[in-house]
């Protein structure tokens, strides 16, 4: 795995050992960013299930104003380590990063700023639904922010009254989704 755009494109990205990571990998991350283009300039970016920090370190490497990584897994978390400290020591690094550990949700509910950009990644296991139906991901948005999602092709979303389908794209086992916030009462 590697940076594949900006100042840091070519840097080699540590990958936890054994099979409970799945990364993303370069194709899906060169069609996110691709699909993204300036909007990830200058962006407040939040990158959920961060893992390796593959989707986070992208974004600072094209121009991100800050990231915050959230991860849970000890393993994960020395990985997203290393590959910051890696990436600062390229010359003209300007993003900002926080990293915080813990459970998506619990972490969640202690954000007090808004992002433009949410990378979220869960474990293909996991129920994307229980993602989109959490209130607080959804406030957590920037007015014309995107949440994008990725999880397996056979997962099913079901309706959402939080977040309007904006469009998606799949490679092999993998299912991309763009989500804008839905306007909802009192917004």
């Amino acid at each position: 795995m590697r940076i594949i755009a900006g100042i840091a494109k070519g840097m080699t990205l540590a990958v936890p050992k054994g099979a409970d990571t799945r990364p993303t990998s370069d194709r899906v991350r060169e069609a996110i960013f691709s699909s993204l283009g300036e909007r990830v300039i200058d962006a407040e970016v939040l990158d959920l299930y961060s893992g390796t920090g593959a989707l986070g370190l992208e974004a600072g490497s094209r121009g991100a104003h800050s990231v915050m990584f959230v991860e849970k897994a000890r393993p994960c978390l020395d990985v997203i380590e290393k590959n910051l400290a890696s990436f600062q020591k390229n010359r003209g690094v300007t993003c900002e990063f926080d990293l915080r550990r813990g459970d998506v949700f619990a972490v969640l509910k202690t954000l007090g700023r808004r992002f433009s950009l949410i990378f979220a990644d869960p474990p293909y296991a996991d129920d994307p639904a229980t993602l989109l139906s959490h209130a607080q991901l959804r406030q957590l948005l920037a007015p014309g922010g995107l949440l994008v999602l990725e999880m397996s092709k056979r997962a099913q979303l079901g309706a959402s009254l939080l977040w309007e389908l904006e469009r998606e794209a799949a490679y092999g086992d993998t299912r991309v989704c763009y989500f804008r916030a839905a306007r909802v009462a009192g917004d």
